[in-house]
């Protein structure tokens, strides 16, 4: 919307005032800014190089996991051989697992927090902070 500015009257031959913004120059100006940085930020990228070693092949691990599964009641089962707390530790040095290495447990949807946690707090006590949970379904264990 236009307005008149400056009022009097009108002549023949007046023109009036435009008050309408002109954008052709802005455009233009917005057009070759655009040009100059489409130019200029390819040039200002660097290259670093970087030298990798070759990748290695690495053999699979031929390590089963071992699991510590807790059952309804409490029944705790490690490694395939069932046991209670005080042993946990024991067997799972006997097969081979030592503080150093993840420890996977399993436990039923029908054990208790205080079971669970009885199971995870022994097993800090023993020296394995590498616990990892696994959730499946309770018919499995």
């Amino acid at each position: 919307m236009a307005a008149k500015v400056g009022g009097g009257k009108k002549g023949k031959y007046d023109l009036g005032q435009n008050s309408d913004i002109n954008v052709t120059p802005f455009v233009d100006i917005l057009l070759v800014l655009l040009i100059i940085f489409m130019v200029a930020i390819p040039m200002a990228t660097v290259a670093i190089k970087v030298d990798l070693p070759p990748a290695t092949e690495q053999p699979p691990s031929e390590v089963k996991p071992k699991f510590i599964s807790i059952a309804n009641g409490g029944q705790i089962t490690a490694a395939s051989i069932d046991t209670d707390l005080p042993h946990l530790a024991g067997i799972l040095q006997a097969n081979g697992l030592t503080p150093d290495k993840s420890v996977l447990v399993r436990a039923s949807g029908d054990v208790t927090y205080a079971q669970f946690m009885g199971v995870l707090n022994q097993l800090a006590t023993d020296g394995y902070y590498k616990v990892g949970l696994i959730s499946e379904d309770s018919s499995l264990i």
